[in-house]
């Protein structure tokens, strides 16, 4: 992380949203339960397939965007031309400010299924609109972040560069980027992820920087030059043994570093460092990259590798590419004008009525043995849990820390902890059950 800070703001994200919620809300303006007070929450009902945990990444966003919930004077327009919406609820939305509560897990923080990981307590209508961009958010954010975390427990004590961008959607680019620095990468290629969040970003040269030129010792000679001893070259563009022969001979003992990035990176590994040891250099470090994903991180742990650059299998989940997360309505205001516990029962996708209250429970070495839900109640503490749920907005204001530079700290602080509490069988890559079990205790109204 960086320590100088620059003033960014996201812009409009009121229209990253569903036609349906505008349609709902109208209806509720209609029938005059719009304003009913109403807790919605996020939850997965279950983790991907095979996987033994997630990562919670996003909320930071979501919070930089909620600032940025407003209708613009043309986004009224446009609803009310295209008739999205009738001009009741176009006057409703001219005015749109979130003024509730919203709570949650730790940006970082490991979940696991029926984990209540974020909960929104306002009227029904600003609740309502939200749902689409809080979802879009949170289950792309954890699903690179809980993918990166594999990756990191792979890769031991050794960096991973997050290296993405050119396979994702332009802005995804920089979600994943920052999802997965919260998730123990080193650093990022994406210079917007390193102006937004502060993050480290890296880079040096690729295969094409080699071709411009006459010659690869033309092209390792203007790379020094421009970059200084310390860069890492790319040395597979034609011949490996030959280009590390060259690297030595022009950069010396101090070269910083090589890269490869085709082959058999095991075998090309091994052979580089025996190489680089040869010729005296033996602080010249390896990087790799190549289609990487936490299995072929896991098969070159043998290898003679410094560190992995990784790209498309992140930024797509690492064959996980969404969370399954769900904002469902638990809680509302009744005709009596009491808070009442609601619940879908549709078939394999019922839902639990009730605001929930979660506490992560730890023996007495510290490690964590199961997820503990109450249904309108803390659950009880028995002196070595720890309490999950963070206050980020309260009557609309939002607390300092979770945004920006300080929130990615923040929240990769909360993720290294987390994970280091979790059982061992917790950074396995075979599949299997979740690490710890979910105990959903029922009870009275909180």
């Amino acid at each position: 992380m960086n320590d100088h800070t620059y003033s960014w703001r996201p812009q409009s994200t009121s229209l990253l949203t569903d036609h349906y919620e505008l349609t709902m809300l109208q209806a509720a303006l209609r029938a005059g339960t719009a304003s009913r007070r109403s807790v919605f929450e996020v939850f997965a009902r279950r983790l991907p397939h095979g996987r033994r945990y997630g990562v919670l990444v996003g909320v930071g966003r979501i919070l930089e965007g909620l600032e940025q919930f407003r209708f613009t004077d043309e986004q009224l327009r446009f609803l009310r031309d295209t008739h999205v919406v009738d001009a009741a609820t176009v006057a409703y939305l001219e005015n749109f400010r979130f003024t509730g509560q919203i709570r949650g897990y730790a940006e970082g923080e490991t979940y696991f299924p029926h984990s209540p990981l974020l909960s929104v307590e306002s009227s029904f209508a600003e609740a309502c609109v939200l749902e689409t961009y809080i979802l879009s958010v949170l289950n792309y954010d954890s699903a690179v972040a809980s993918a990166a975390s594999r990756m990191v427990g792979a890769a031991g004590d050794r960096p991973c560069i997050e290296m993405g961008s050119r396979r994702a959607h332009e802005q995804a680019a920089v979600a994943a980027a920052r999802a997965a620095v919260v998730a123990g990468f080193d650093s990022t290629s994406n210079l917007e992820a390193g102006f937004r969040y502060g993050v480290k970003t890296v880079g040096t040269a690729a295969h094409s920087f080699t071709l411009l030129h006459d010659s690869e010792e033309q092209a390792f000679r203007a790379q020094l030059d421009a970059l200084g001893v310390s860069t890492t070259l790319l040395v597979d563009t034609y011949d490996v043994e030959r280009a590390v022969s060259l690297a030595v001979d022009i950069a010396g003992p101090d070269l910083g570093g090589v890269r490869l990035d085709s082959g058999d990176l095991v075998t090309q590994a091994a052979s580089v460092r025996a190489l680089l040891d040869k010729y005296g250099n033996s602080n010249t470090r390896i990087t790799v990259t190549s289609d990487l994903d936490e299995y072929a991180i896991a098969g070159l742990r043998a290898a003679p590798v410094d560190a992995y650059g990784v790209g498309t299998r992140l930024v797509t989940g690492s064959g996980a590419p969404t969370s399954s997360m769900v904002y469902k309505l638990v809680s509302r205001e009744g005709a009596s004008g009491t808070m009442e516990p609601v619940a879908k029962a549709s078939s394999g996708k019922a839902s639990v009525g009730g605001e929930k209250y979660a506490l992560r429970r730890r023996n007495a070495q510290g490690v964590a043995t199961h997820e503990m839900v109450g249904v309108s109640h803390t659950p009880r503490d028995d002196g070595d849990d720890r309490p999950l749920l963070v206050d980020y907005v309260t009557g609309g204001e939002l607390r300092d820390g979770f945004t920006g530079p300080a929130a990615v700290q923040r929240a990769r602080e909360r993720h290294a902890a987390s994970v280091a509490e979790l059982p061992r069988a917790a950074r396995r890559l075979s599949e299997g059950e979740p690490v710890i079990p979910t105990v959903i205790e029922p009870g009275t109204e909180h």
